[in-house]
């Protein structure tokens, strides 16, 4: 086969850009940045476009939840502790601005060594050659005890471990989270999977006591997530057990009849996955919700996004006066 004429461009049609529908204005642009912004002057100099349009969009929906009274529930895993995040996370609840946490297992191990020591987080790979890692006797100690004693008393694993930790009065409570929420009656719910944490590997692990604590917990977080209609939901750091926790609940209370449909879920993380997006932000908010996705590090993320959550709640009771 030969090789064709150019294509000739002569008779394509245009239209003018003026008329032209288009995506992005320059109302939209970012304002320049300058040196003693206040937190309020920096939102507003966002861009509207794109995560930033986002950001503010889903502080406007959690303050007006939290006006509301409806549910501002925050599912997260351990990284968000790790990164410093406890004292932000439990500002918020003391504000009353989070209603409910849960965790998965490794939460409660990096907020114990918190509360504790006043530090977390072990060099695994410096350790792990030596079978060392995940050993560190006070923390399986303290930990089984509290499971064996949700166990044996009927309470869930988060109730156990805040009750706990402020029984012991351990120097750290302050910075803690499951001992702040367990002071400030907030539930904290925590889901195990069965292996994937150190005290697991513990003399006095009881597979039976974790067992029956986590799935107590699990109720407990079914009754929480039957009052998200007109809520939110958080998904923060957890990539597959919280997400599909989440939707088995969320079926759960809609099997039986309630009315769970018209809420709002956001997944936070420094990278997408499947599950989160799938199992949190789309398919839970089908019936009428709406689903957000935020990529950005925790430890910068969450500080931005809940300040301007606390600039909303600002904003709307100076307007009341």
């Amino acid at each position: 086969m030969s090789y064709p004429e150019p294509f000739s461009f002569k008779e394509l049609k245009t239209y003018s850009l003026y008329d032209r529908e288009s995506k992005v204005s320059v109302d939209d642009f970012a304002a320049p940045l300058q040196a003693g912004l206040s937190v309020r002057e920096f939102l507003k100099s966002l861009p509207g476009q794109l995560a930033a349009s986002d950001l503010l969009e889903i502080a406007g929906i959690t303050a007006t939840a939290v006006q509301e009274n409806r549910m501002v529930m925050v599912a997260m895993g351990a990284h968000v502790i790790k990164v410093g995040l406890n004292p932000l996370l439990i500002g918020l609840m003391e504000q009353g601005i989070i209603k409910a946490i849960a965790l998965n297992g490794a939460g409660i191990i990096h907020d114990a060594e918190i509360a504790m020591a006043g530090k977390t987080s072990e060099d695994v790979a410096a350790v792990l050659g030596e079978g060392r890692f995940g050993a560190a006797r006070e923390t399986g100690e303290f930990l089984n005890g509290c499971i064996a004693t949700a166990a044996n008393e009927g309470l869930g694993l988060g109730q156990a471990v805040g009750r706990g930790l402020l029984d012991a009065g351990f120097p750290y409570n302050q910075m803690s989270l499951l001992a702040s929420a367990a002071r400030l009656h907030i539930p904290v719910t925590v889901h195990v999977a069965m292996g994937t944490d150190i005290i697991h590997i513990h003399p006095d692990a009881r597979g039976q006591d974790i067992g029956r604590a986590t799935y107590m917990d699990f109720q407990i977080y079914c009754s929480l997530v039957k009052e998200l209609e007109k809520g939110v939901y958080f998904n923060v750091g957890s990539a597959v057990l919280l997400p599909e926790v989440f939707l088995k609940a969320l079926t759960a209370v809609r099997n039986i009849g309630y009315q769970v449909k018209h809420f709002t879920t956001v997944n936070l993380d420094f990278i997408r996955q499947y599950r989160p997006l799938t199992n949190v932000v789309s398919r839970p908010t089908l019936e009428g919700g709406k689903g957000f996705s935020i990529t950005g590090h925790h430890e910068l993320m969450l500080p931005l996004l809940f300040s301007a959550v606390l600039e909303e709640l600002d904003t709307s009771l100076s307007r009341r006066k």
